[in-house]
């Protein structure tokens, strides 16, 4: 496969991307693959403008002349593409999100109705080709309420695929929580070889990942060092 992985984290040491690495790890033990790993915060994305001249010119990029255009050639030449990033006030990091608004080149301005009723832009590649998964560790110490917007809109932009949303993140570089971050690492490599075979994830795997390491408890003790 040919994979793009859009890190959205802006630190080197970043929770979230150890859990891509561990999915990663699993996905490379079946078949070969080219994976391309983008650190979006080095790169050099302007805001969208809201022009329009990309449905203008209709060629599939972006009339600023940036680093957006180099990501938009692998977007559309992939066969899975990754999202890794930590939530930010309940969505994506704001250089990431400049990433997603700049996809519209890869659509048309015109029109349809879907068969549920739902009007869309017809698109300018086979998106249908394209595998997306979410991968996003928030700071919380559980998952309810947390992630909603950010599910929400996930599934409006890239459809019935795959979003796991882990809490607790940040005990991935606390030492004292190797016990339990080991486990849940080793459980995204298996999640990596699921995939792999399957080009999806399960209800259960899923549940599996998003459960949280300790107690809520104890993560608030920790977090505020009582």
């Amino acid at each position: 496969m040919k994979i793009l992985v859009l890190n959205g984290s802006p630190k080197k040491k970043s929770d979230t991307f150890k859990l891509t690495n561990a999915f990663l790890k699993g996905l490379k033990q079946h078949g070969e693959h080219t994976i391309n790993i983008i650190n979006v915060i080095d790169k050099n994305i302007a805001p969208c403008r809201g022009c329009f001249g990309c449905w203008e010119k209709a060629d599939g990029h972006c009339v600023i002349s940036d680093d957006q255009n180099e990501i938009l050639d692998l977007y559309r030449m992939a066969d899975l593409i990754i999202w890794s990033f930590p939530l930010y006030c309940y969505g994506m990091p704001s250089h990431l999100k400049a990433v997603l608004d700049r996809t519209i080149p890869l659509i048309k301005m015109t029109m349809r109705q879907e068969a549920d009723g739902s009007v869309c832009h017809e698109p300018m590649v086979d998106f249908s080709k394209i595998h997306t998964l979410v991968i996003c560790g928030c700071g919380f110490p559980e998952w309810d309420g947390n992630f909603d917007s950010l599910r929400k809109m996930c599934r409006l932009c890239f459809g019935k695929h795959n979003i796991v949303c882990v809490p607790e993140a940040p005990l991935l570089n606390e030492a004292e929580a190797a016990s339990v971050a080991n486990s849940l690492l080793k459980n995204f490599e298996k999640a990596g070889e699921e995939y792999a075979a399957t080009m999806t994830l399960s209800k259960e795997t899923i549940e599996r990942l998003e459960t949280p390491m300790i107690s809520k408890e104890e993560y608030i003790k920790g977090v505020n060092r009582e």
